[in-house]
């Protein structure tokens, strides 16, 4: 969650009363917000290691002539870091935050935004070129008239752009903010999407102009921007916004130009936000002017920006006017019933429509009574998080306040318990500690190489794949099973659900590998192999693996602790018993029913069940039989088998396996398939 540290006697003079660091604690605790910490300008500053004058990205880009510092203040002020939810934009700076509790404290009415004029002037009139569209399609803008800016405001406006740029912006790559002097240009504007060459400017807080290329290489050491870059480099054209002078705004998402930067003395803000996501550029461009419109010289008017797309544009099909921003609220309606039931407050007299009304207009919502079971919300600008009314159910529940709500025992009785494959699991965890092993917890997902060329596998070719797998008992390891891939991966290292717990056990051994010899690592936990008959097409399979590495294999090693772990689970390995089990003695049976009530929560593994066998319960023996798994050295392994079922696989892994993961040292490995033993020592 973003947290938002803000000057406390700023804060102060905004709600318009001093509070405690408890009273305020408590105040938004109320509201549903945490007071994260108590701290001063002197002592961020020593944590960011004595760069006092830092700043945030975009202080360092436009401070200019304005000379504002990182911190507003003097070095001793008091900061409040104010942690709140993640989709509260309009919170995201202290104008936001004190506006929103002096509604909820009823000392303000939730503002309404207007539009003056309602109609754009002719020169404030973006036109969209059908260029724009390779590059980053969508423009918004708007228009703060009569600003006067103090250090604090401006710090404060340029610290919001900060904010939004690292939050819905998603580091500029959804949208890209710029705000200019609007007395530096003229209008109308013109969006343009240009070759690199074909660009000339002189970029914010330079001296000189450059082209597209240029900057790239201006800008490729630059402690922040550099971050930027690669969101367009490669692209054949770069987006810019001119005036009808030919005078450069902005190129975005990389940095504005010099000729309008904003500074103290600015009166007039043109704000232009570029998007490759409309909705989220509406959001942003809204956030900004509900939270700076009331330093307006008409207090919440916003002078519109008219956007026409070209008829050629790609994302606009025949050219579309638009103007923006939009400040109507969004009507969204709620049943009573429905937020009662959420809430837990079902009395009417507590909870009634004109109560819900009253509570949501301390969130900033304003409402209205259509029924007795139904309220009419006008969600503001400010409030995008409101999708639903289960939405304003939550908001009732924080004006209402949590700890005014009735606890209640619950009408139904229900005692928690772990899932047995899930308590089995914790209880072979133990058995690998105890063996000297340790546990390793890794990603679920990763690289088709990993998975397959990296361990000498190959999966099953898809045409006849399905008859195979058809005839594979439900229980049976399958080193070569088809993975569930990803249609659309963020990265190459995370392109399918892994098979086998092996590639990243070995994974870790490489990343480890100046660690002491030996190393002995284990992991218990899901594969996911395709299954037709199930409704996802895939089902997850619960298994162990571990692995030890040394100078030698010690492959005796791996062979112990598979037994050690077999005879846990109540399997005799048949070389180690005669083909007539004696009759079971009463200790035996005894230490047997341990193991059962262990899998069912009740106890622990026993630590030496003894032979299996019994009336009740039927004998079970595994062997070892030659396998050709092609990650492990041939003649050096074996299938681990119970009955005719294949359950795992035991052997000295293949060299050539272990070069694909950078491993110098011999290693075994065993991995085997949980699953069945949930049926088995259940008879």
């Amino acid at each position: 969650m973003p947290t938002v540290s803000v000057v406390r006697d700023e804060l102060f003079a905004h709600l318009g009363e001093t509070l405690t660091d408890k009273e305020f604690d408590q105040l938004c605790f109320d509201f549903g917000i945490e007071l994260d910490e108590v701290t001063s300008a002197q002592e961020l500053a020593r944590k960011e290691k004595g760069d006092s004058a830092a700043g945030s990205e975009e202080q360092q880009q436009q401070n200019g002539d304005a000379g504002v510092n990182g911190a507003a203040g003097v070095a001793d002020d008091v900061i409040y870091k104010i942690e709140v939810p993640a989709n509260r934009y309009d919170l995201l700076c202290v104008e936001g935050i004190s506006k929103a509790l002096r509604v909820f404290k009823q000392k303000d009415d939730p503002p309404v935004f207007t539009l003056e004029p309602s109609q754009p002037n002719p020169d404030l009139k973006i036109t969209v070129e059908p260029q724009t569209g390779q590059v980053r399609p969508y423009i918004v803008g708007a228009v703060l008239r009569g600003v006067s800016f103090t250090p604090q405001m401006y710090a404060s406006f340029i610290d919001l752009q900060d904010k939004l740029h690292h939050n819905i912006c998603r580091r500029r790559t959804l949208v890209a903010i710029g705000t200019h002097d609007l007395d530096t240009l003229k209008g109308p504007f013109r969006y343009r999407a240009l070759p690199p060459s074909e660009i000339q400017f002189v970029p914010l807080n330079q001296t000189e102009s450059v082209d597209g290329n240029q900057l790239m290489a201006m800008y490729e050491s630059h402690q922040q921007l550099k971050a930027y870059l690669p969101i367009i480099r490669d692209s054949p054209v770069y987006p810019i916004i001119y005036d009808s002078d030919g005078v450069v705004l902005s190129l975005p998402p990389i940095i504005n130009g010099d000729h309008s930067k904003i500074t103290l003395n600015t009166r007039n803000i043109f704000i232009e936000c570029t998007a490759t996501d409309l909705t989220k550029a509406q959001i942003v461009i809204n956030t900004l002017v509900a939270m700076f419109s009331p330093y307006c010289a008409k207090p919440y008017k916003i002078e519109p920006v008219l956007v026409e797309y070209e008829p050629s544009h790609p994302k606009m099909a025949g050219g579309q006017t638009r103007t923006y921003p939009s400040v109507d609220s969004r009507p969204v309606e709620a049943n009573v019933s429905y937020v009662q039931k959420l809430v837990g407050v079902t009395d009417s007299a507590l909870m009634g429509p004109d109560r819900i009304c009253q509570l949501l207009k301390r969130m900033s919502i304003p409402s209205e009574r259509l029924s007795d079971d139904t309220v009419r919300c006008h969600v503001p600008i400010t409030r995008s998080d409101v999708l639903h009314a289960c939405d304003l159910a939550e908001d009732v529940a924080i004006a209402y306040g949590y700890n005014n709500v009735k606890a209640e025992i619950p009408p139904t009785l229900a005692w928690p318990s772990e899932q047995p494959i899930g308590h089995l699991s914790d209880l072979i965890r133990h058995e690998f500690a105890q063996a000297g092993f340790n546990e390793c917890l890794t990603w679920g997902l990763c690289s088709s190489r990993e998975n397959f060329e990296c361990m000498r596998r190959t999966p099953r070719a898809d045409e006849d794949a399905d008859l195979q797998e058809a005839n594979l008992h439900i229980y049976q390891y399958d080193a070569f099973a088809r993975p569930v891939r990803l249609s659309n991966p963020k990265t190459k290292e995370f392109e399918v659900v892994r098979t086998s717990l092996l590639p990243m056990l070995l994974k870790t051994l490489a990343a480890n590998k100046k660690s002491p010899l030996p190393i002995k690592l284990f992991e218990v936990s899901d594969v996911v192999v395709i299954d037709k008959s199930t409704p996802t097409g895939a089902r997850n399979v619960r298994r162990a693996a571990a692995l030890y590495s040394n100078l030698t294999s010690g492959f005796e090693v791996i062979h112990g602790l598979m037994d050690l772990i077999l005879s846990k689970l109540s399997l005799t390995a048949a070389y180690n018993r005669p083909d007539a089990t004696p009759p079971p003695t009463l200790q035996h049976q005894q230490q047997q029913q341990q193991v059962v009530d262990g899998v069912n929560g009740h106890h622990h593994v026993a630590a030496n069940p003894g032979p299996p066998g019994g009336p009740d319960y039927p004998a079970k023996t595994y062997y070892l039989r030659p396998s050709n798994d092609t990650a492990f050295f041939e003649g050096r392994q074996a299938h681990i088998v119970v009955g005719e079922v294949v359950i795992g696989v035991v052997g000295v892994v293949h060299p050539a396996a272990l070069k694909g993961f950078a491993i110098d040292t011999p290693v075994s490995a065993m991995e085997i398939n949980l699953e069945p033993f949930m049926e088995w020592l259940a008879q």
